[in-house]
């Protein structure tokens, strides 16, 4: 196996030089440096990423602690960390915090301790401990996909990447009231959740819009699953005025209140339309197609790799949050007629 010697001889530089090369810790001239790299490949030279770590107090690893990584969404916001870990010569190493408070403070301590460079988090509905721990141990760090309760015009401990969900669940909302609907119901997300707050508040301020009013009768809480949002959704159908059409807030929870219909026997969109908050890849082959709010997923994830390697470059810079967009997708399930078009 060639050493970094044997490099620094095909080079004709010093060790010194290839490890500067190697590890990026001091400027090298561009030809040195592209002598280097030709050596590199021709030897087949691999570095010793322990020794280096010992040299550059770097690991060049990430660790990423989302839970429910089956869920399409959040795999696919693993799959846009990887390949931009990987772009920028990053390893990965992942933990399954299970949406539990006590839990996730364990997964990221184990990533921690993995000597990981910084973390990537999707935070419970209680995340005090988690937040504490990362204070504490002045671990860089970016928030994914919920956000923490900050005060208006306060800034948050940590960077926060996330999709924008108001605006787009008022889209939902309004486009059923456009359709002569004026009885929305919402399957909402967990309780404690930034998603959840924020779709609730997009549901409301889409329902003053059309200049409908809001009752919370028509609003429950499918805690961001499958099974919790088909029983949800059997309550909300069992009012004594049960709502003519629902937005459901989240992938699994959609699954849910398909199923509680089809218990039901109601068709959609004949007996009740449905839209809802998350597309997946197989949503295009329901029959009705289910209109949805599209989240850049990949991006986010990849969004969130850049703004943890920007913090690993400048740690004293204020945290920030950034919002990606999400798209409207226009299928059938709403009760339009099929159109073939996306917006």
């Amino acid at each position: 196996m060639p050493t970094m010697a044997d490099v620094a001889r095909a080079a004709g530089v010093s060790v010194a030089t290839v490890s500067h090369v190697l590890n990026g810790t001091r400027p090298v001239l561009p030809h040195t440096r592209q002598a280097v790299l030709d050596a590199v490949e021709e030897l087949g030279y691999t570095p010793n990423t322990l020794a280096r770590s010992l040299v550059t107090s770097r690991t060049r690893s990430i660790g990423l602690a989302v839970s429910a990584i089956s869920n399409p969404y959040f795999t696919e916001i693993l799959q846009g960390v990887e390949a931009a870990a990987l772009d920028h010569g990053y390893g990965l190493l992942i933990a399954d915090p299970h949406d539990d408070p006590d839990h996730e403070v364990d997964a990221v301590r184990l990533l921690h301790e993995r000597r990981v460079d910084g973390v990537i988090v999707a935070p419970s509905a209680r995340p005090a401990g988690l937040l504490a721990y990362l204070e504490r141990h002045r671990v860089p760090a970016v928030l994914l996909d919920r956000l923490l309760d900050i005060p208006a015009g306060g800034t948050p401990p940590f960077d926060q990447v996330c999709a924008e969900n108001a605006g787009p669940t008022t889209r939902l909302v309004t486009h059923l009231a456009e359709l002569g609907h004026r009885r929305i119901g919402l399957v909402a997300g967990l309780p404690g959740l930034s998603t959840t707050a924020e779709r609730i508040t997009g549901y409301r301020h889409g329902l003053a819009a059309a200049g409908l009013p809001y009752d919370e009768r028509l609003v429950v809480h499918g805690d961001s699953a499958s099974a919790g949002a088909e029983r949800a959704t059997d309550a909300l159908l069992s009012a004594a005025a049960p709502p003519t059409a629902l937005v459901s807030a989240n992938n699994a929870m959609t699954l849910g209140a398909l199923r509680a219909l089809r218990a039901r026997g109601l068709s959609v969109p004949g007996d009740i339309a449905l839209c809802c908050f998350d597309d997946f890849a197989w949503a295009d082959l329901f029959s009705p197609r289910l209109t949805a709010i599209a989240q850049p997923s990949r991006e986010i994830g990849a969004r969130a790799v850049q703004v943890l390697l920007d913090r690993l470059e400048r740690p004293d810079r204020p945290a920030r949050t950034e919002r990606l967009a999400c798209a409207f997708v226009h299928r059938t399930s709403c009760g339009c007629p099929e159109k073939g078009t996306d917006s």
